[in-house]
């Protein structure tokens, strides 16, 4: 075994690119195999960015096709991003693995993300029936939290996808996690998000109370919102919906 030593934390920024930033105190250390495996931390931010860029790739060009085809865009935006060293490490310890490459490769699904941001709930399931017809997308598990949220009142849909990465001398199945939620989602999810760091995943009763309650006005938001889309639609058509 050899040992990798970062003393650098790679981070990957809003223009798609990895950028360096130094460890402010302990160093962080990951073994790598000697096989023909992916073996080393560069290697892994060339072959997980590479699979990032194809389903972006992909979701932009499906995007732009059904402008085409039907004068709607069904994705708002999409972020992408390269999980952490540091929260890589983490994940693997608190599952109770080795801090080693390979395991970071076969048991962490997110280390490459990608979320795409909707306008309505029916574009998400829309959006997860083109990614599922992708001949090259191999879906190996979901998770929907729009049917069946979290006691948190989280809701977003989940996909772990794998995607062909080319390279010279073999082709790599990798991993991408992706997520696909409505604006009004993301807003509360990411707001969820701090809180729970702020106070280490115990925040207080009372917070916890109205984070569910604000899921609920985001949900009512989101049925409301198509509501209003599908008549607008219907008139714009020629058709005629009477209001309840």
């Amino acid at each position: 075994m050899k040992n990798i030593r970062f003393y650098e934390l790679l981070c990957y920024n809003s223009n798609r690119k990895i950028t360096n930033r130094k460890f402010e105190g302990a160093v962080m250390e990951l073994k790598a195999s000697n096989g023909e495996g992916i073996d080393s931390w560069k290697e892994v931010t060339l072959i997980y960015n590479a699979a990032l860029r194809q389903i972006e790739t992909k979701m932009e060009i499906l995007n732009d096709e059904f402008q085409h085809v039907h004068q709607y865009n069904p994705i708002e935006h999409i972020k992408a991003r390269i999980k952490t060293p540091e929260s890589i490490v983490k994940k693997l310890k608190r599952n109770g693995y080795e801090s080693t490459i390979d395991n970071m490769v076969k048991y962490i699904n997110d280390i490459a993300g990608i979320r795409i941001i909707c306008s309505f709930t029916s574009d998400i399931y829309r959006i997860v029936d083109m990614i599922s017809d992708q001949k090259d997308i191999k879906v190996i598990g979901v998770k929907d939290y729009i049917t069946y949220p979290k006691a948190s009142g989280y809701k977003s849909y989940h996909m772990i996808v794998t995607v062909p990465v080319y390279l010279s001398d073999r082709i790599v199945d990798t991993k991408v996690e992706i997520q696909i939620r409505t604006v009004a989602m993301d807003f509360w999810a990411s707001l969820e998000h701090k809180i729970h760091y702020k106070f280490e995943g115990d925040a207080p009763e009372h917070i916890k109370s109205e984070l569910i309650e604000c899921a609920k006005l985001v949900s009512d938001l989101d049925v409301r919102m198509l509501s209003l889309n599908e008549e607008v639609v219907a008139i714009s058509h020629g058709g005629e919906r009477v209001c309840p």
